[in-house]
Order: structure tokens, then C-alpha cells, then sequence
């Protein structure tokens, strides 16, 4: 499948949003700088973030060179007054202020939601046109959480229903938000279909001595109802270290490279994943402007070489391979430019 970048319309602003809290105010800077470099249509940032982080944010964002491609907007973060608290405690602090974008960005269309440890190895518009391709019943789109049902998690241990055969992973999450508010999905609650703002603490209530990772849980519930309303993309828009830590298993990637990089598990900033860490670092060290093939490519490539010891190193050029394409890309972009 060629994912076209130019299908979408090329003064379309894409929206991108992201909920950061504690530590992880590097880590999502980083994610935006991945986004910045090489994506061709405005971005328009929507940062979640404690009150305490949001002066840092302003301070690097501020200084990034948007070259007037980049907007953003800093807010609190907030839960419906009347439950705050369990929402707040749900999994990780703040994690599951993700559910209610639709709800409090009333005016936005469409949205990216992605995870602080997301990296993007190509530009955010080839994940944005797969909102053209959803059929009239679908609202989001999301990858599965694995492609091997023998490490899968859902289907070993899950006390709740879930998506599919091995569930949904939530870190790359796409949604035509005027499509979810105006839904009415099925439930196990009540023979009544209820909208977004209605479901979530029916679900939360139901369930939440069953649920181990929070929000991402209550969405395959979600759409385990409503399975006509997701859209599935391919495990390259959603790579985790569970794609190789075991032996590679996300073939797409093996053969287009991988789209965007999901370092769950903390694997930025330990070392047990040190191929995860190495495009981390190259990409949050990488100076705005400076020449992609020798100050960024080229050093994370030896990078990589240093760690064939690890099943991930052993597959370390599903790294690179899209990385390597999205710099020519944005070379070919830039001469045709001048």
C-alpha cells in the first residue's frame, strides 16, 4: 500500500495532541521535535500538561524554528468535577485525560492523539490521510496491541472484553472527533446506546477493579461493543518493543521500515532496550536545520550497529529504512523549493 501524503488538502492544519505529567516534559518535547521535522502540512500541538510544566514548555517551544509551520496551545489538566479524583488515580497521573478531548476540544475536527514516547519516523500527514480513508461508520483508528497471540496480552490475562484477537494499543490514536461526539455506542451496561460523555464513569464504575491498564482498557471495551467503528492500521504506525524483543513479528515493518516508534516500558532511558534508545537520542539531540544525513542518520546508524546483540539490534535497519526514505523525501521537497 503507497500511503500518499499529498491526498489530504495542503493547507489542512493537522491537529496533534499529547497529555504530559511528572518526568516527561523531555520526552515530549522530543516527540514534537520528530513531528516538526518532517512534516509538510501546519501543525497545531494541543499540550496537556500539569500547571508546573507548562513555563518549561512555553520556554523550549518558544525557542523552537517553527519557520511558521507550528502552533501550539498549553492546557491544564481536567477531569469532570464531580469524579476527578478516581480519573486522576486511573493507571498512570493523568493517562486518562486522553478520554475526554472530545469533549474539551469542542471545536476540533480531527486529532492525533499520541503518547509522550512517540517518535515519528515520517511525516505526521501519512498518518493523518487515513481519516479519508474511513468508511462512514468508523470514528478512530487505532494498531493492534500484538500481532503474536502467544505473547499477547489481552487474550492471556484480560478480566474485560477487548478488541479483536489480541486488543488495541491506545499510544498512536486517531479520531474524527465530530464523529465520536455524535455517536451512540452499544454497551453491556444498558439496552439504551449512550454518547461519549455518558459512557466513560458507567464504564470506569463497571469495570475498574478488572481493568490493569486504565484508559487503553476502557476503549477496547469500547469498541468490542462497536467494532464497526474502529479502523485498524498496521503494526509500523505503532511499533513497540514487543515487535522484536522476542523475535521480529511486525512483518510490515520488516519490509516498509518502521512508520512511528512507540518506547513504552520506559525503554528512552534504560538500557535494556538500547536500539529504542538510540533513535531517541539522535532524534532529541538532532539541531534544527542541520544536515539529516550527517547529523542524524549517519551517527544513529553506528548507533544501531553497536546493538546486534539484542533482538531488536538484530533487526536494527527496520530503524532506519523509513527514516532514511523521510529525509530523502524532505531533501527532494526542499530542492524542488529553491
Amino acid at each position: 500500500i503507497r500511503y500518499d501524503y499529498m491526498k489530504t488538502h495542503p493547507s489542512e492544519k493537522m491537529h496533534l495532541a499529547v497529555v504530559a505529567c511528572g518526568e516527561r516534559l523531555e520526552e515530549t518535547v522530543t516527540m514534537l521535535r520528530s513531528a516538526i521535522i518532517f512534516s509538510i502540512k501546519p501543525l497545531q500541538f494541543h499540550i496537556f500538561a500539569e500547571d508546573q510544566l507548562h513555563k518549561r514548555f512555553k520556554d523550549v517551544l518558544d525557542d523552537f524554528p517553527y519557520e511558521g509551520k507550528v502552533n501550539y496551545t498549553l492546557y491544564p489538566i481536567t477531569f469532570p468535577t464531580e469524579s476527578a479524583a478516581e480519573w486522576k488515580k486511573l493507571f498512570k497521573p493523568c493517562a486518562s485525560q486522553r478520554l475526554f478531548l472530545p469533549l474539551i476540544l469542542k471545536n476540533v475536527d480531527s486529532l492525533l492523539y499520541v503518547d509522550t514516547d512517540i517518535l515519528f519516523l515520517r511525516p505526521v500527514d501519512d498518518i493523518w490521510s487515513f481519516l479519508r480513508k474511513f468508511n462512514s461508520s468508523q470514528i478512530a483508528a487505532m494498531a493492534p496491541e500484538h500481532e503474536e497471540p502467544r505473547i499477547g496480552w489481552y487474550n492471556r490475562f484480560a478480566r474485560h472484553p477487548f478488541y479483536g484477537v489480541t486488543g488495541i494499543n491506545s499510544g498512536v490514536m486517531l479520531m474524527n472527533m465530530t464523529r465520536i461526539r455524535r455517536k451512540y455506542f452499544k454497551n453491556d451496561m444498558t439496552t439504551v446506546r449512550l454518547q461519549w460523555g455518558e459512557i466513560l464513569m458507567p464504564l470506569l464504575k463497571k469495570y475498574k477493579l478488572n481493568i490493569t491498564w486504565g484508559d487503553q482498557d476502557l476503549l477496547n471495551i469500547m469498541f468490542f461493543h462497536n467494532p464497526e467503528s474502529l479502523y485498524v492500521f498496521p503494526c509500523q504506525w505503532n511499533y513497540r518493543p514487543d515487535h522484536c524483543i522476542y523475535g521480529s513479528n511486525c512483518k510490515e515493518a520488516e519490509e516498509e521500515g518502521i512508520f512511528i516508534l512507540h518506547g513504552n516500558r520506559g525503554v528512552y532511558h534504560d538500557d535494556k532496550q538500547p536500539t529504542f534508545r538510540a533513535v531517541y537520542e539522535a532524534i532529541k539531540n538532532y539541531s534544527f536545520g542541520g544536515d539529516l544525513v550527517h547529523s542524524l542518520l549517519q551517527p544513529l546508524e553506528l548507533e544501531l550497529q553497536k546493538t546486534t546483540h539484542t533482538y531488536c539490534g538484530r533487526v536494527y535497519k527496520v530503524f532506519i529504512k523509513q527514516l532514511t526514505k523521510s529525509i530523502k523525501d524532505l531533501d527532494d521537497r526542499r530542492s524542488k523549493g529553491r
